[in-house]
């Protein structure tokens, strides 16, 4: 006998309900492809910086809220109709308009660091929301799967961080160059646990003496390409060293901002923010050349790199406002002292040269 009930929703009105979503992913990747290269509007205004933030925080809220809508009505039967989609489509279009347009009333004059972090979370909220609508068009129906939820979670957690953000440039700052300084201790941190354990790749490749002639000949790598040699160890202690200047670095660089850096000077503080993030990539570069096989000459260039980039940051932030002329004392020294790790490293790689 068949069934007198009808369809919760017909074929049709699903269609248009997941065309309806289509669309809405397609245009939040829009938004979010014009907030990586836009611009901050120009008003006569005066900026009001408890406004912006209130405005932001209320947007972020909203999205928040939009997004919880989302993850209910699609992930539970029934599914709603073409209408009820079409306005829930048209309030996240509009929740997330209403965010991009709040990150676009910051002024630039408030700081370059401020606006990337403002912007980093706008384009964070952004995609995840645009993630958010992809995963309920792949998703069935009535049976929500992780990842959608995932999305939602995602969402909903970078909207509740907007409230904790930095308020003003030398927060930013200050917050980036914190990141900076954990970023280069947690390296410093692997590269001397390495040293320790002096065989990084243990257990990774076949150690057997059995077998080892026939493998080198068939091209697979020999033991003496997961081990350091004699030479490769005296490297790596000037080496080390360099990596414990730019921590050092990092950290006065940091203890100076917080002391004396001013919240009017947004580009002195830019420029020192710039070149310190410079730092962290660049011993990553250096930490990574140490692992066995060990090329001296790519050591050497990372090292040289490295060298450049910090004396940049201690002429950068010597030249600028938080550093007190009697108290720059330290910048020569730290200068000397890295000077010194990158001749032992010329002297310890000038045979490489010299082949």
């Amino acid at each position: 006998m068949a069934s007198t009930a009808a369809p919760a929703t017909s074929a049709p009105a699903h269609a248009l309900s997941l065309e309806q979503l289509r669309r809405l992913a397609a245009e939040l990747r829009l938004l979010a492809a014009q907030v990586r290269v836009g611009e901050a509007r120009e008003t006569p205004e005066k900026f009001d910086r408890e406004r912006f933030w209130r405005r932001l925080n209320e947007a972020a809220v909203t999205v928040a809220g939009e997004a919880t809508t989302l993850t209910t009505v699609f992930c539970r039967p029934p599914l709603p109709s073409s209408q009820e989609t079409q306005r829930i489509c048209e309030q996240v279009h509009a929740a997330i308009k209403a965010l991009t347009a709040a990150y676009y009333s910051l002024p630039k004059d408030q700081g370059i660091t401020l606006r990337k972090l403002v912007r980093g979370t706008t384009l964070d909220i952004v995609d995840g929301m645009a993630q958010l609508v992809e995963g309920l068009l792949i998703t069935p129906t009535q049976s929500p799967e992780n990842s959608t939820l995932i999305s939602y979670n995602s969402v909903w957690v970078m909207c509740q961080q907007v409230p904790q953000m930095p308020k003003d440039n030398k927060a930013a700052a200050l917050s980036v160059l914190t990141k900076s300084v954990d970023f280069v201790k947690d390296a410093h941190e692997e590269m001397e646990q390495a040293v320790e354990e002096c065989d990084p790749y243990s257990g990774l490749l076949n150690d057997s003496e059995e077998g080892s002639a026939e493998e080198e000949v068939l091209g697979f790598p020999s033991n003496r390409d997961v081990y350091w040699s004699e030479e490769d160890q005296e490297l790596i202690v000037p080496c080390l060293a360099l990596v414990r200047a730019s921590k050092a670095c990092l950290k006065k660089i940091r203890i100076l901002v917080a002391e004396n850096g001013k919240k009017d000077q947004v580009a002195q503080l830019d420029d020192i923010v710039d070149i310190s993030e410079e730092i962290s990539p660049s011993v990553d570069d250096l930490a990574l050349s140490i692992y066995p096989p060990m090329c001296h000459l790519t050591v050497r260039m990372n090292s040289a790199k490295l060298l450049s980039v910090l004396r940049k940051a201690l002429e950068v932030t010597k030249a600028s406002h938080v550093t007190p002329q009697p108290e720059d004392s330290w910048i020569p020294l730290l200068i000397n002292a890295v000077d010194d790790c990158m001749n032992k490293i010329k002297e310890l790689t000038q045979s490489e040269i010299e082949l």
